[in-house]
């Protein structure tokens, strides 16, 4: 019972440093990640089939899908249900992706592997921590509620590689400091005879506890935020999705398609969510600069 409270807790902890803009309490926000939220198509080729707190999605392709994103090892029956209700298969499923090595988003991949068979797809750096199940992580490697079960990566994905399946391309981009190999995918879809830039944000928020300054465990933590933030700048976006449905707004969206309007068509959503989030990684910064003078 302690450790199930301790990693509850931990929860909390990681939904708190999501940068969310919520009046929900971070115990609220915490508990979602296990609270189921309706499937649903997003744009293109697309689905959304995570729950209340965490992103998840299907991409779908004539010779298979690709999952982005396992959830808690708790996680995977959920996401096999909504799979389904959308009328696919699972075990369908043949290549799994992440967007960061947090048990929040990676701890279900040992599971989903043994269902699947999928080929797991990690960028780099982040191939230590998934594969020895969190024990390698630069902040949470002695955080026992943290630790989940270990999977082996088929295949070790760098900046800029691509992942193609059937007609589908995604580019994996590296934005790291909050995971040192933390990736935002980017793809095209097509929908009503036009093409939209799809981007799903790893993470760039600095999760309590962050050292930016005099990290020895991640001595560039500090310009590796700074670069994750180029990076997304970078970026054409027209459909913005994200690790966490709080990133874009996720449950107001939902509540508001209709046939005529796809409100997660959201380039806006996507530059003033970077600027607040860039702000307030500098605002830390700055503090922590400050108190260790």
């Amino acid at each position: 019972m302690r450790d199930v409270c301790f990693r509850i807790a931990l929860l909390i902890l990681l939904c708190a440093g999501a940068g969310a803009q919520t009046t929900q309490s971070a115990q609220t926000a915490g508990t979602d990640y296990l609270v189921p939220f309706p499937a649903h198509h997003v744009i293109g080729n697309v689905y959304f089939v995570g729950s209340k707190g965490l992103g998840i999605y299907l991409v779908t392709t004539p010779q298979g899908n690709i999952l982005i994103n396992s959830g808690l090892d708790e996680s995977v029956p959920m996401i096999q249900q909504s799979v389904e209700k959308l009328g696919f298969r699972f075990n369908d499923i043949k290549i799994l992706l992440i967007s960061h090595a947090h048990f929040d988003h990676d701890a279900g991949a040992a599971r989903i592997k043994k269902l699947t068979g999928a080929k797991y797809m990690v960028m780099d750096s982040d191939v230590p921590v998934v594969e020895s199940g969190g024990a390698k992580d630069f902040a949470y490697a002695h955080t026992p509620g943290m630790l989940y079960p270990a999977a082996k990566v088929d295949r070790v994905l760098h900046d800029g590689d691509t992942v193609t399946l059937g007609n589908t391309v995604l580019t994996a981009h590296l934005t790291p400091g909050h995971t040192k190999g933390c990736t935002t995918w980017t793809m095209k879809v097509n929908e009503g005879g036009k093409s939209y830039d799809v981007v799903i944000v790893g993470s760039p928020n600095v999760n309590p506890g962050y050292k930016l300054v005099n990290n020895a465990a991640y001595p560039q933590i500090a310009s590796d935020y700074e670069k994750t933030f180029r990076v997304l700048r970078s970026l054409h976006c027209d459909v913005f999705l994200g690790a966490h449905g709080n990133y874009y707004d996720m449950e107001s969206k939902y509540a508001r398609m209709t046939a005529s309007a796809n409100p997660f068509v959201d380039p806006q959503g996507y530059q003033k969510y970077i600027d607040e989030r860039e702000q307030v990684f500098r605002a830390e910064f700055a503090h922590q600069q400050a108190a260790a003078r």
